[in-house]
């Protein structure tokens, strides 16, 4: 099955996947996710939010 194409509302270009830097609590994680290449605006999907993101947050939080 093809990934599903994203494009951006401000720019209505295609986003491409751009390796983006986080922050949390004074703690920072790296994660690939779709950009738009003229603007900037990212794609954060459900699955880095519930998975990732949400691990992270709550290893900060609990110490």
């Amino acid at each position: 099955m093809a990934a599903e194409q994203l494009y951006c509302d401000y720019c209505n270009v295609e986003l491409e996947p751009q390796k983006t830097h986080f922050t949390y609590l004074g703690h920072a994680f790296h994660a690939e996710i779709p950009c738009c290449p003229k603007c900037g605006q990212v794609y954060i999907d459900e699955e880095l939010v519930k998975g990732r993101m949400a691990r992270v947050e709550m290893e900060l939080e609990d110490k």
